[in-house]
């Protein structure tokens, strides 16, 4: 004879586990896992195709040199989700409604106009991505492969009607499958270590070339569309009507944030280590992702481009579907109004239908939707500082002055980079960075 608990949904049973390692009834590293969701779907944001191409470009054109963003842009990542997670844990509000709540009305719909556009880029970018992949396995047009992308995406993204933790566990097997191929990937390439070490601690720019891929390896690691989501996974999940509860809750969340981010970070800089092992010294035009799959076979064989295009197909889709939540969530919570699953797919694949279909070249487009995201990266950045920062919003949990500071200067380093590359793009030299690729 079943029990109530056994005849519950796996999202019904993890809720109630929660609650029981919150109030202090449930221990031990099982427990722990119960909290791990929210970081693990929000870190695919880190792991998408547009991370692919810009640390393709990063590593075949430029080596290990550019290491060091990848490592910043990933720091600068685990704060603002930490951040992100804590908002919607103490509010119970994702980070748009508490824009919608607390900001003038013109200012929420600039928002989340800003917001639409880095939705769209993102989507754009992930889309894409899936598509590459099936068109170089199947051999098929790659409109066509878009619609197969897309159809996958809304079947994966039909899992959350069952709750949180049946898409969480898909996204997690994803993830695993993307890290695993690039553990394999760095055991056929051959690597110089201690130039990859040097190029992760050393921060160098070598001309404006450099400066246009950093920039968009940190559109590609730090997504506006990610700390909107992570708020919003963290607020309803494990509801806490007490700080301590709350204290608890964040404590979790902070660990999952750092294990779950770095885990992205080591995939990314495996990305751009076995691009420059790759591609560095005899292929430094490899810049895009069709010609790296082609390349591969003959430099490393079969099963390195198969691992190659197995690494893609993953991010592709569940950073797709991922996009397809966020997109969901920011227009809910800005603007009070929800789309059907369905439509809001079809919305964010419109973009990359008509990329597609205007010729534009694919691995270009999803370098340039990066860019287009660090721009609108520092809205949703200032968004969270500001509230995090406030008593009467978070209460016990508002930011220490180390943490409101560290925060600023994070978003104030994407402001200069975003500046410098507006500036070059219109010819304007800048002091001290070469011009030139």
């Amino acid at each position: 004879m079943s029990t109530p608990a056994a005849r519950l949904g796996m999202t019904e049973r993890t809720t109630l586990a929660i609650g029981e390692v919150v109030a202090g009834r449930k221990f031990g590293i099982r427990s722990a896992l119960l909290f791990a969701g929210p970081a693990v779907v929000a870190s695919i944001a880190y792991m998408d195709p547009g991370n692919f191409a810009t640390n393709l470009q990063a590593g075949a054109k430029y080596g290990y040199s550019l290491l060091w963003v990848v490592l910043a842009a990933n720091v600068i990542a685990m704060l603002f989700q930490a951040l992100s997670a804590r908002l919607g844990i103490v509010t119970n509000r994702n980070l748009a409604e508490m824009s919608r709540e607390h900001f003038p009305a013109a200012v929420v719909y600039a928002m989340w106009g800003i917001s639409e556009i880095a939705a769209m880029a993102t989507d754009l970018a992930e889309f894409l991505g899936g598509a590459i992949g099936l068109a170089l396995l199947f051999h098929l047009p790659l409109l066509v492969d878009m619609g197969v992308t897309g159809l996958v995406t809304y079947a994966i993204l039909m899992a959350e009607k069952q709750g949180f933790r049946p898409i969480e566990l898909i996204i997690g097997g994803l993830i695993g499958a993307i890290a695993l191929s690039y553990v394999i990937e760095l055991a056929i390439v051959h690597v110089t270590w201690g130039a990859a070490v040097h190029g992760a601690f050393v921060p160098q720019l070598h001309g404006s070339g450099a400066l246009g891929v950093a920039v968009g390896i940190i559109g590609a690691t730090v997504m506006p569309h990610a700390i909107y989501l992570h708020s919003g996974l963290t607020q309803n999940r494990a509801p806490a009507r007490t700080d301590a509860a709350r204290r608890k809750l964040v404590r979790f969340s902070n660990r999952e944030v750092v294990i779950a981010l770095t885990l992205a970070g080591l995939v990314n800089m495996a990305m751009v280590i076995m691009a420059s092992g790759a591609f560095h010294a005899g292929h430094p035009e490899v810049a895009q992702i069709e010609t790296a799959y082609h390349t591969l076979t003959p430099l490393l064989g079969a099963g390195a481009a198969g691992i190659f295009l197995v690494s893609l197909l993953a991010s592709g889709v569940s950073s797709s579907v991922v996009g397809t939540m966020a997109g969901q969530m920011i227009m809910q919570g800005f603007v009070g109004f929800r789309l059907p699953v369905w439509l809001r797919r079809l919305a964010t694949m419109l973009p990359a239908f008509i990329v597609v279909a205007l010729g534009v070249n694919a691995t270009d487009a999803l370098v340039y939707s990066q860019v287009v995201l660090s721009f609108a990266l520092p809205v949703p950045m200032i968004a969270l500082v500001i509230f995090t920062s406030r008593r009467e919003i978070m209460g016990v949990f508002v930011n220490s002055r180390l943490v409101s500071g560290t925060a600023i200067v994070g978003t104030v380093v994407i402001l200069v980079l975003n500046v410098i590359l507006l500036l070059q793009t219109f010819g304007v030299a800048v002091p001290g960075i070469p011009a030139g690729g």
